[in-house]
């Protein structure tokens, strides 16, 4: 439980006249201290103040940009002008960012269980959610985009910071949805990063880019407000042009710099930011125009949070935080690569088989499944799942069969044996029988778009490399690469996740028989069939198990990306669903945590919260076959939050690892029922033993 010590250097008197200081109008008044009575704000090495904008909670605001619940759960985004002003793009971008995390449909949840009308403590409101503040936006020394959201009712007598660092590929405004919103609610400031992904765009043809605020711009123009700029020079972008037309380059696939390796540094730079700027607000005002610092680590709680990617992050900030910025960790579903155990590390689920091939890096396992799912898609024990591929699309993923039984990579003279020893692999990989009828869903969706992605950033790879074919543009119906249209890209920073297929752009086979076409629709040059394109899904696969230059390059970047499972005794609570197909627990949060026990012993305080009938994306509930068979993740997320903050400010116990046992809504695809608070019980503060997750030794034991 975090106390409030004044400072060594601080007496009482003089934090208490800054605190008074700053509730009188942000202490403009000047205070002559004596030496060494105070210790002086000074701002963050290398972080560059873009803006700060207040919001009236009115007409607009910090946590659904002035659209309210109501605005947050239309379809309908808000419609941009010809040329986009930065209010409308950021508009955009929260419409979207927060309709990505959660559903937004009554039935779901929303708006009775979790919303933005929901209070701190739960209670169900009638009102819009819009949240008063101050926005302040910088970008830290390697051009990442950071942005602290002060809400009205932060106190900086009882302060609190939660960290945002987005989700996925997003931009700066990823996880208002999730870890924002809880934290606005709160009280406290929420501080954000795009963790050097989001969405920054360069139309190569075109050379323009985003502006750190959204909007489009030359390059030239742009210099150093650029969100991102690729490394050409003029005569490599002519060049580019000319052999490949019409295509972007996207920061994090083509940037150069590996971002995951620096996701915790980002992390804890964004914290750092966040004091600085509390400080410059609430801080005694000095003769040389500089502040106190009132609001430090050792007063102020702070949890490091997000989900998916950005719960990755906040685990790698934790990690490395060795100045005590952060207090607590509460994350759901997060993206955690280890290195391979000296020894055999075994997860044991039930009377199940046992798993015993540890963590695996995302971009070891997204390549195989980008291989493997659009055949085991047609898998018998995967019919009827969500986008179960049908006539076109499952003419193609049977050729998609073939090839694989080619390379014997499958077994099964026919394509429904095909599909099924495909589906037997998956799982003997480690992912889990309940994503069985995930697979068609997330091929289409994410598995290119993240292999393809991954792969280039691993490999610090440049745009003009075109790695294993693949490119992003606009494509016409036919799948063929066109100009994209001019007002698709001058709003793609609000509508863009930052990782193609996103918005207009597509990933393009350039190699593909008849010339470049979208993936998905290409014929492929060495089965002279359209098959998803996959020479491109052996090249991307054997840039992990080959050992060519770029399969060394890549396999380099991945090990920087692992951690080290020592979270330096800070209590973390990890939620995860047991259905996930994007990041599976298997290859994530079990080993993780078991790692953890090995790594830190008695020392550690984490908390392993595992969620059956919860996958990835609660933004897919909405879908047909989602809908009636799966419960929001985001839920169980926010419960995590409520219990990680009741320990930090009160000193409440968490509660144990356990097995969560929800019960789907039920009813028809497409027409689920409603959801109940019996869906969807509480986390247990004290689970019976058949619902307990233990570790004993190097086994953890889950319950079935």
């Amino acid at each position: 439980m975090r106390k409030t010590p004044v400072h060594a250097h601080a007496p009482a008197l003089t934090v208490l006249a800054s605190l008074l200081l700053a509730a009188c109008g942000g202490g403009s008044t000047d205070i002559n201290f004596g030496a060494g009575d105070y210790e002086v704000n000074v701002q963050p090495t290398g972080v560059r103040v873009i803006g700060s904008t207040p919001y009236d909670g009115s007409s607009d605001d910090l946590l659904t940009a002035g659209l309210g619940r109501a605005g947050l759960a239309a379809a309908t985004a808000p419609a941009l002008s010809a040329t986009p002003t930065a209010a409308e793009i950021r508009k955009l971008a929260i419409h979207t960012n927060y309709r990505a995390i959660v559903d937004t449909t009554a039935g779901g949840g929303f708006g009775t269980l979790y919303g933005p009308n929901i209070s701190a403590d739960g209670v169900v409101g009638t009102g819009d959610g819009k949240i008063a503040g101050v926005e302040h936006i910088a970008v830290d020394g390697t051009g990442n985009t950071m942005m602290l959201q002060v809400p009205a009712s932060f106190s900086a007598a009882a302060p609190c910071i939660v960290t945002g660092t987005s989700s996925g590929s997003r931009g700066v405004y990823g996880a208002i949805g999730s870890s924002g919103e809880w934290g606005l609610k709160r009280g406290c400031a929420v501080v954000y990063t795009d963790k050097g992904t989001g969405n920054g765009v360069h139309d190569l043809q075109n050379d323009t880019v985003n502006l750190i605020d959204g909007r489009r711009s030359s390059a030239t123009a742009a210099g150093n407000n650029s969100n991102f700029t690729a490394q050409l020079s003029a005569a490599e972008r002519a060049a580019f042009n000319a052999a490949t037309p019409n295509r972007f380059a996207v920061r994090h696939a083509h940037s150069a710099v590996n971002p995951e390796a620096a996701w915790g540094q980002h992390t804890l730079t964004a914290i750092e930011y966040a004091f600085w700027r509390l400080n410059e607000t609430y801080g005694a005002a000095l003769a040389d125009g500089r502040r106190t610092k009132v609001i430090t680590p050792a007063n102020t709680i702070v949890i490091a949070s997000s989900v998916s990617n950005g719960a990755g992050a906040a685990i790698a900030a934790a990690e490395q935080d060795t100045a005590g910025l952060i207090d607590g960790v509460a994350v759901s579903e997060p993206n955690v690569q280890l290195a391979a155990a000296t020894a055999t590390e075994t997860i044991q689920r039930g009377t199940r088989p046992a798993y015993t091939g540890g963590s695996k890096p995302l971009f070891d396992y997204f390549s195989y499944g980008n291989l493997l799912q659009p055949c085991a898609a047609l898998a018998s024990a995967a019919a009827g799942g969500p986008f179960a591929f049908s006539g076109g699309t499952a003419l193609v993923a049977g050729n998609r069969c073939a090839a694989l039984a080619a390379q014997g990579l499958v077994t099964g003279t026919t394509t429904q044996a095909q599909a099924d020893d495909a589906l037997a692999r998956l799982k003997a990989y480690g992912w889990e029988a309940e994503a069985d009828v995930l697979h068609a869903s997330h091929y289409l969706f994410a598995s290119p778009a993240i292999a393809v992605t991954y792969a280039n950033a691993h490999g610090r790879f440049k745009v003009q490399d075109n790695l294993c074919g693949f490119s992003f543009g606009a494509v016409d119906a036919t799948g063929t690469p066109i100009a994209a249209a001019p007002a698709a890209i001058a709003g793609i920073f609000g509508t863009g996740n930052g990782v193609p297929p996103s918005g207009a752009l597509q990933i393009i086979n350039n190699n593909a028989v008849g010339g470049p076409r979208n993936q998905s629709a290409a014929v492929s040059a060495s089965t002279n069939a359209p098959d998803f394109s996959v020479d491109g899904a052996l090249c991307l696969r054997g840039l992990w198990t080959g050992s060519s230059a770029n399969a060394q390059r890549v396999k380099q970047g991945v090990g920087e990306v692992f951690r080290t499972a020592n979270l330096r005794g800070k209590p973390t609570l990890i939620v995860h669903g047991r259905s996930d197909t994007l990041v599976p627990v298997n290859f994530s949060s079990r080993p993780y945590v078991l790692r953890n026990s090995q790594v830190e012993g008695a020392a550690s305080r984490v908390r392993y919260v595992e969620v059956t009938n919860a996958q990835h994306f609660d933004s897919f509930l909405p879908f047909a076959g989602y809908d009636n068979r799966f419960v929001p993740l985001h839920l169980y997320f926010n419960r995590a939050l409520d219990a990680m903050w009741a320990h930090l400010k009160t000193g409440a116990a968490l509660p144990p690892s356990q097995l969560v046992r929800t019960t789907p809504r039920g009813g028809n695809p497409g027409a689920a029922n409603v959801i109940a608070a019996s869906n969807v019980p509480a986390i247990a503060a004290n689970p019976a033993a058949a619902d307990r997750i233990v570790v004993e030794g190097r086994t953890m034991r889950l319950p079935d």
